[in-house]
């Protein structure tokens, strides 16, 4: 009888610091995701309204209100693919700090991104998009975090449907059809709010009690990067949707 009070003081004990390590671990996540989208959402602001910088990036037609990139803002449209695929391909072999230090590239170039969001869209309808992502994307994320169901079934779905959304966004490039462009960015949306609530499962349970602080840290980061990409595609369709042009 001892021998098995022992046992289950031990398991309990065990369970408590995993339950401990884990929501430490979530956090993380958040944080380095939040500190990633305050770092885009900075250099957005910087590029829509410094006049000097905004040059480097965009050319505003005043008659059309269109938004031209300069080759630059090519390079930084671009440029964050190609970091998305060297943590991908060459996570092991980095060190944490040069983990991070992508991660932190990543947002910043993000940021060039969505800085013609705020040169299109009135502030107002910005912040307004901004609260209602950001609410929908706690709950799904919670969702995704809390729910004893196996939401990995979803994931080939909804990553397909990624696929699906790139390849209509190609194609109207040429076609310039508002009504694909409604379409793609309503299915976007819900795809996204599916990917928030699976990718934050598949993080809870990358998690590990024996990872050391260096595999630990890197597995918290690449889930802030999935976690930041499901926020910013929601509030980017969101805003589409949603939003009040200038």
């Amino acid at each position: 009888m001892a021998d098995y009070d022992t046992r289950v003081r031990s398991l309990g004990a065990d369970t408590a610091a995993v339950d401990v390590g884990l929501r430490a671990y979530m956090l993380r996540v958040y944080n380095y995701m939040l500190m990633g989208l305050l770092l885009s959402g900075l250099t957005a602001w910087v590029v829509a309204t410094v006049p000097q910088v905004q040059a480097l990036f965009f050319q505003v037609n005043p008659a059309s209100g269109r938004v031209g990139p300069s080759a630059l803002a090519w390079l930084a449209l671009i440029a964050p693919f190609g970091l998305v695929l060297l943590l991908r391909f060459r996570l092991e072999q980095m060190s944490l700090q040069a983990v991070r230090m992508t991660f932190w590239a990543f947002a910043a170039l993000m940021g060039v991104s969505i800085a013609p969001v705020l040169l299109v869209y009135t502030g107002a309808s910005v912040a307004q998009v901004f609260f209602i992502t950001a609410a929908s994307f706690g709950g799904l994320s919670l969702y995704g975090y809390t729910t004893q169901r196996d939401l990995s079934p979803f994931g080939s779905f909804l990553i397909m449907g990624v696929w699906g959304l790139f390849i209509a966004m190609i194609v109207n490039i040429w076609l310039q059809s508002p009504m694909i462009m409604w379409v793609v960015s309503v299915i976007g949306v819900g795809v996204f709010a599916g990917l928030t609530a699976y990718d934050t499962q598949r993080i809870k349970e990358m998690y590990y009690v024996g990872d050391d602080g260096t595999v630990a840290g890197k597995k918290a980061a690449m889930g802030a990067l999935a976690l930041y990409l499901d926020f910013i595609n929601m509030f980017m369709f969101l805003v589409q949707l949603l939003g009040d042009r200038r």
